[in-house]
């Protein structure tokens, strides 16, 4: 069994119509189940804020935040290292390799990039201010001080970080792509599954749909695999990998686009081609300009 170090929290929500916290974690979380619930307050790992326990029994009370420590019976271990690329009294920058999460989720626990950069450092306040997908390797941004968290954090929000990505992608036979470019713009909406994106071009009546920009262009071509350099001017989830099947060229070993594979063991021989190579930022601390690479590279 593996158990997570950090506890997770929900809040309950005020509109419910639940009878006991235990009703509520079972229909909110439908991958565990009650068994494993009901076995985890019995042991004293689900309480309050206060850390008084939450037993089967304990009502519910809206409002008020739960926390619990997650737990997998067996966790995957990822046979790749991560490399620190910098380390200073603000901020850390990391090389993530690919199938490796950022943060703890599903079946990973304690297998996370940000949970092995505790191990390593020993800072417990270190957290992730940006992330990226599980499939994807390179540059991740965490926050060492919880006093200048917020000002890193802004970078993102507010756009003022330039990144900078590699992705391969197959080509046509024949047909030269080298320097071409492209300025994609449209909207992402959930779809089916909801896990997945599509890619709109108009303005959709989901209020949830968000506005995606990306600037890409092709660096070299073999006239059978391209190599495309892709800079995100938003940050949408899977934003990179639909506007590249929008252009015609989805990346290399994509599992989710243009078709969602069968779920299955991770192929580790067979990485999904996308590489976060870059990143450049005015340093809101010091003023000063920062500029990392990542230590590998996408060749053709």
């Amino acid at each position: 069994m593996s158990k997570a170090d950090k506890p997770s929290k929900v809040t309950l929500p005020v509109q419910s119509g639940y009878q006991s916290v235990l009703s509520f974690l079972i229909d909110t979380f439908p991958h565990v189940f009650e068994t494993e619930w009901t076995s985890r307050m019995a042991e004293g790992k689900v309480y309050w804020e206060n850390s008084e326990k939450v037993t089967v029994d304990t009502e519910y009370d809206a409002g008020r935040v739960v926390y619990y420590h997650r737990e997998v019976e067996q966790e995957p271990t990822i046979p790749f290292s991560e490399v620190i690329i910098e380390h200073n009294e603000h901020f850390l920058i990391a090389h993530k390799p690919h199938f490796l999460p950022v943060m703890p989720g599903g079946v990973f626990v304690n297998e996370c990039l940000q949970q092995r950069l505790i191990n390593k450092t020993g800072n417990h306040d270190l957290q992730a201010v940006h992330r990226l997908d599980r499939d994807t390797a390179g540059l991740v941004m965490f926050s060492t001080n919880p006093n200048t968290r917020n000002q890193y954090h802004q970078l993102f929000a507010q756009q003022k970080i330039k990144k900078h990505y590699q992705a391969l992608a197959k080509t046509q036979a024949g047909k030269c792509l080298s320097d071409k470019s492209w300025h994609v713009k449209n909207y992402l909406a959930r779809s089916n599954p909801q896990f997945l994106f599509q890619n709109l071009d108009t303005p959709p009546y989901d209020k949830d749909a968000q506005y995606a920009e990306s600037l890409i262009q092709c660096e070299d071509d073999s006239h059978e695999l391209g190599l495309f350099t892709l800079s995100p001017i938003t940050g949408r989830t899977h934003q990179l990998r639909l506007h590249m099947m929008s252009i015609g060229f989805p990346i290399l070993n994509d599992r989710f686009y243009p078709s969602l594979q069968p779920r299955q063991a991770d192929n580790f021989k067979q990485p999904l081609q996308l590489l976060a190579h870059k990143l450049n930022f005015i340093d809101p601390i010091s003023g000063q300009q920062r500029a990392f690479t990542s230590p590998v590279s996408l060749e053709i």
